[in-house]
């Protein structure tokens, strides 16, 4: 297997184990707190630490710091890379560290504002967000190092211990939600786990307790590679400068696309008492097949990306974006179609009422409209950052934070949670277009896509029959919540194996790519 294919398997099996723990995760939550205030209050408490994450390491400085540091490595060795990486640590975490405490001492002003996170909260559950928000920045500073040392991993083509680190997140927020956060404690066979009886207060503390275990799992990969700290930060260093040039309006850039999830909350606190959860759980259903399809092939093309820039072999790069955008129209279509058609026996496992249930699967729907753009724009926004190009990323997110905003407002009041989930999709969708539109005009065109849209569009038009004919023999929502599950996977099952055959070139075209 070449080492692209090994390289997004190793992560979409990894990531794929992240995701079931994430979904049983999500599943005890749902169960403990139901669409409640409280758990309204704590989803909304993550939308300003998951912002400073996001902007100062996470998804800023992934994407700037990776071809920087490969150019590093390529030309200067090992030495010089852990010397500009070891400075930009210290920087990302004074950072890290004096926003956070900026966003503590204002944390109440952000959230009753009326462009802030939850204005539409009644005054005790704005205390509460307030409380957990900043208890949550604790997890901030933690994660903003993990993902540092992901990225310097990463760009040594090492993704084993990167795509492990967010199962070890899910494993301390299982422990917050299993023993910290009940009154009562659950039963395991023989065993009853202690229960602390912390409330909403213990997921916060599993937050923390994951956000450490996913700093210490880089830690054995950076000893492999010889990292060393040390205690400097040189402003002239020209690869400081060099990540600096890069990151700033990649900071930007993310900048736009949170304002996109707090404008989310902001405009779900306005409606009924559990959007804002519904906003979550359809996200996370949306979010499970991008990951495994979007996320894991970027995350391992980026690197490779950038050294075929390196050697200025422009050919080899055109002819790897090709192939893997042909890979995910192939598998996103039919995941899109399928997922829409399967998902309510899923839902009914979170054990909402059946206004919940039904809420939760139109928000999922709405948000699954968005799989291929969203997994396109995984690949599309890389192609410029590893041409070290941040600034067209920058005016496309802007495009997509002023689109959402439109279609959020108007759609919001007539559609509730599941119109925001469409404002989402569109605005990002939108987005990956800009993107590669503007990449085409240098490059020639992908050669073969027409065929792959026509056979994977067949191929989920039978794989979809499949479905549709399963559930009218056997309807799932006649059987219990777990048979019913079954009897989905099943359908589900069924109708990949029907499409398989389909686009079964572009899988062998997957696991033909090289580095």
């Amino acid at each position: 297997m070449k080492h692209i294919a090994r390289s997004s398997l190793i992560i979409a099996v990894f990531f794929g184990l992240e995701k079931v723990l994430g979904f049983l995760r999500q599943v005890l939550v749902a169960r403990s707190f139901k669409l409640s205030p409280e758990l309204d209050a704590f989803n909304a408490a993550n939308n300003i630490p998951d912002l400073l994450f996001a902007l100062i390491s996470g998804g800023a400085l992934a994407m700037a710091f990776i071809p920087v540091l490969t150019e590093y490595r390529e030309a200067k060795g090992q030495k010089e890379t852990w010397s500009l990486f070891s400075q930009i640590t210290n920087l990302v975490f004074l950072t890290t560290a004096g926003l956070s405490l900026l966003v503590a001492l204002s944390a109440r002003k952000l959230v009753t504002w009326n462009i802030g996170i939850a204005p539409g909260f009644d005054p005790e559950m704005q205390t509460l967000v307030t409380s957990l928000m900043r208890l949550n920045l604790i997890a901030t500073i933690l994660f903003s190092l993990g993902g540092l040392a992901i990225a310097g991993l990463q760009s040594h083509q090492h993704f084993l211990l990167p795509a492990l680190a967010p199962s070890l997140y899910d494993i301390g927020s299982l422990l917050g939600i299993l023993i910290l956060a009940p009154e009562k404690g659950y039963t395991l066979g023989p065993i009853t786990l202690p229960a602390l009886g912390m409330g909403v207060y213990g997921l916060v503390y599993g937050v923390v307790l994951g956000a450490a275990l996913f700093l210490i799992i880089q830690v054995p990969g950076l000893m492999k590679f010889r990292f060393q700290w040390t205690p400097k930060l040189n402003w002239h260093h020209p690869g400081v400068q060099k990540v600096i040039h890069l990151m700033a309006p990649r900071i930007l850039t993310v900048f736009f696309i949170q304002l996109i999830f707090i404008s989310q909350d902001n405009l779900a606190s306005r409606l009924a008492t559990g959007s804002v959860t519904a906003l979550v759980y359809g996200w996370l259903f949306m979010q499970v097949p991008e990951t495994l399809i979007g996320t894991s092939l970027g995350t391992a093309l980026l690197p490779t990306l950038a050294e075929q820039i390196t050697r200025g072999d422009k050919d080899k790069f055109q002819a790897t974006l090709g192939k893997i955008i042909r890979v995910i129209l192939s598998l996103t279509i039919p995941g899109a179609v399928f997922l829409t058609l399967g998902l309510a026996p899923v839902i009914r496992i979170l054990d909402f009422d059946s206004a919940g249930q039904n809420l939760v699967l139109w928000t999922a729907r709405a948000f699954l409209a968005g799989l291929i753009g969203h997994s396109l724009l995984e690949v599309a926004a890389r192609t410029f950052y590893a041409q070290k190009n941040a600034r067209i990323p920058l005016f496309a997110s802007g495009i997509t934070l002023v689109v959402f905003l439109g279609l959020g407002v108007v759609l919001a009041p007539r559609l509730g949670a599941p119109g925001i989930g469409l404002a989402n999709s569109t605005a990002f969708s939108l987005e990956a277009v800009i993107l590669f539109g503007i990449h085409y005009r240098r490059f020639p065109r992908i050669p073969g896509l027409s065929r792959t849209l026509f056979r994977a569009f067949i191929g989920t038009i039978l794989g979809a029959a499949v479905i549709l004919f399963s559930q009218h023999l056997f309807p799932p929502s006649s059987f219990p919540s777990l048979t019913g599950l079954f009897l989905s996977a099943l359908y589900l099952t069924a109708a990949a194996a029907v499409t398989i055959p389909f686009i079964w070139p572009e899988i062998m075209e997957l696991l033909q790519l090289e580095s």
